[in-house]
């Protein structure tokens, strides 16, 4: 396998995980508010952490890459949000959720816990979630 295969095509289908497509839009306004909420509010870094902020009832908006492998790894994050009826958000990079954290590696997922100054951009991010979830 050369590094022209090996590289993830544009058309190769969504990781089995995925359970709706996020615009482009939605994705940058969803690192946006990650960067907000780590400057004046509180977030949660890494699998492990936002696992359980999730478990523990206190994450307000978990955000979940799509480019994860092991795709395992984030799997059960979109089911864990559904039974603690959390909202939760699918963005393309994890090298950006790390950027958007700013720390210097990727991270498959993180959460909000405090919004801080971003609560009116999280606001519209999860009105606009629920609209995309029902198709």
């Amino acid at each position: 396998m050369d590094a022209a295969t090996s590289k993830k095509d544009s058309r190769d289908p969504k990781p089995y995980f995925v359970k709706f497509e996020t615009p482009k839009e939605l994705s940058d306004a969803t690192y946006e508010a990650l960067r907000q909420s780590r400057q004046t509010g509180k977030v949660r870094k890494g699998t492990n952490e936002t696992t359980k902020a999730i478990e523990r009832g206190v994450a307000k908006l978990v955000v979940i890459a799509e480019d994860v492998e092991p795709p395992e790894v984030v799997a059960h994050l979109p089911i864990l949000c559904e039974e603690r009826k959390v909202a939760y958000i699918f963005v393309p990079s994890r090298a950006q959720i790390g950027s958007a954290l700013g720390i210097d590696v990727p991270s498959a997922s993180a959460c909000i816990v405090e919004s801080g100054e971003a609560t009116g951009i999280l606001d519209q991010i999860v009105g606009a979630i629920s609209k995309l979830k029902k198709g």
